[in-house]
């Protein structure tokens, strides 16, 4: 039987991965014609793709979905490393360019006559565009954050015409279409002052208007003035909102044991709902002991039920919690409260106990929280988590405001958050009457609708169908 093949490369990164992949599976689901080749960079640095890929290798699909690990290349210098980040990240992709072509040309389906009718690419990944030319497949690119970031990543080109350098925080608030209100320096991520990372991204952005439709994880109700401004611009393809992919089980099994798990939820279980206050910074957001002190004062002085999840920095990692946190913490505060290391996020947000989330503002978990309903106080380290944070805040009015720009690389930047600010700042996100709780219900309920028949994400992913069926 012929089948049309869509052909994806994801970033090396778990999120990324997990976001990708069900927007494959959305596809299929939509259309038993399309299959879809997945092609895996396996990173040295994040052993949980492997498990992700075991997992996820029982196709519900009837065997129309693959996933093919590419060969390891050599990876760009630790030079490159120290001066970017991203830019490293995107160089290492780029030599894959030749295996990917080769794994295109040369890995057909044994049992199916396919017809590749597209590549779809992550936003790390606008060097494979190149491949897609090459090999006269149309690109589409699968962007795993919100409209907003997008429309930044656009507007840098503008920028680099008007001004010819990187940013600089001292920079006056910035104009970005993409965005209700004026954008403040001081929230660009940390590539976007450094030139090699600077260069890095601008040019992803330029080349993502080469592809022949960007397809977002977000829901156009959420976004509207994010997505309406891209849908708008002549000079961009076409737009689709497909979103929100959420997979419960995409990022779990990363640390605990199922005991370990289930005892966090039977503690959940027994308590009041929208009562506890989850605390969690993503797989690689830490702090300094200094911080973690001044949390857990908050935390103790607040006497709101608390579910902290601590990640220590890895000079620390050998360290017993009680040995940092204050003298008597977790036996003063073990009735009401649990400190873990990882916890089952999205089981958690799920939960009718959890009232609050003190969360880094990474797309997925913002994504997952507001899906869930629960209302998120920032708390933004790193990558384009403080945009996140500040659109949640000013342009949605979807979060509150606990910290906009914090840096957990740049102790330059920097500056500890204290006891008395983070313990406001609890009781009024717990505060039973504030009006944050209701929106946010409200928006999740809007965003649940959009996937189902009818909804805009639906007929969005539709349209996409179309477009790759009529190619």
């Amino acid at each position: 039987m012929s089948k049309l093949e869509l052909v994806f490369v994801p970033a090396p990164a778990i999120g990324h991965l997990v976001s990708i992949c069900k927007f494959a599976e959305t596809l299929l689901n939509r259309d038993e014609r399309l299959c879809a080749t997945i092609l895996i960079i396996r990173p040295p640095w994040d052993a949980r793709i492997d498990a992700y890929i075991k997992r996820s290798s029982y196709d519900p699909q009837g065997s129309r979905i693959r996933y093919m690990i590419l060969p390891q290349v050599e990876p760009p210098s630790s030079e490159e490393l120290a001066k970017s980040l991203e830019n490293y990240v995107s160089l290492f992709i780029a030599n894959y360019r030749p295996l990917v072509k080769e794994a295109i040309v040369s890995n057909k389906w044994s049992d199916l006559n396919t017809k590749i009718v597209g590549l779809v690419i992550d936003m790390f990944c606008s060097s494979m565009i190149d491949v897609a030319n090459e090999l006269d497949i149309p690109s589409y690119l699968f962007f795993t954050s919100g409209a907003g970031f997008l429309g930044f990543l656009f507007y840098m080109s503008v920028w680099h015409d008007q001004v010819g350098r990187e940013f600089n925080r001292s920079d006056a608030d910035l104009k970005i279409a993409a965005y209700a209100h004026p954008v403040p320096s001081k929230v660009l991520p940390n590539f976007a002052f450094v030139k090699e990372g600077y260069d890095s991204f601008r040019n992803h952005g330029v080349r993502f208007k080469e592809t022949k439709g960007i397809l977002i994880n977000t829901v156009a109700e959420f976004e509207s003035h994010a997505v309406n401004s891209l849908a708008s611009d002549p000079e961009l393809p076409p737009v689709y909102t497909v979103g929100f992919l959420l997979d419960p089980e995409g990022q779990t099994g990363t640390g605990n044991s199922k005991s370990e798990d289930d005892e966090i939820m039977k503690w959940l279980d027994q308590q009041p709902p929208s009562s506890v206050l989850f605390l969690c910074f993503g797989t690689i957001g830490n702090f300094e002991p200094p911080q973690l002190i001044e949390m857990a004062i908050a935390l103790e002085r607040s006497e709101v039920r608390f579910l902290w999840s601590i990640r220590l920095p890895v000079d620390a990692e050998t360290t017993k919690l009680d040995e940092i946190l204050p003298e008597g913490f977790l036996e003063r505060t073990k009735d009401r409260g649990i400190v873990c290391g990882w916890a089952p996020q999205v089981d958690i947000l799920e939960h009718k106990a959890t009232g609050a989330f003190v969360s880094h503002c990474g797309w997925n978990s913002t994504v997952e929280s507001l899906w869930h309903g629960v209302p998120i106080l920032t708390w933004p380290l790193y990558a384009e988590q403080s945009m996140n944070a500040f659109q949640l805040v000013r342009d949605l009015e979807m979060a509150m405001e606990l910290r906009l720009d914090y840096r957990m690389h740049d102790s330059d930047h920097r500056e500890i958050v204290k006891a008395e600010e983070m313990e406001r700042a609890i009781r009024c996100i717990m505060d039973s009457q504030n009006h944050l709780r209701k929106r946010v219900k409200d928006m999740g309920e809007i965003c649940r609708k959009a996937q189902m028949e009818g909804g805009s994400s639906f007929i969005s992913v539709g349209l996409f169908v179309e477009t790759i069926l009529d190619s």
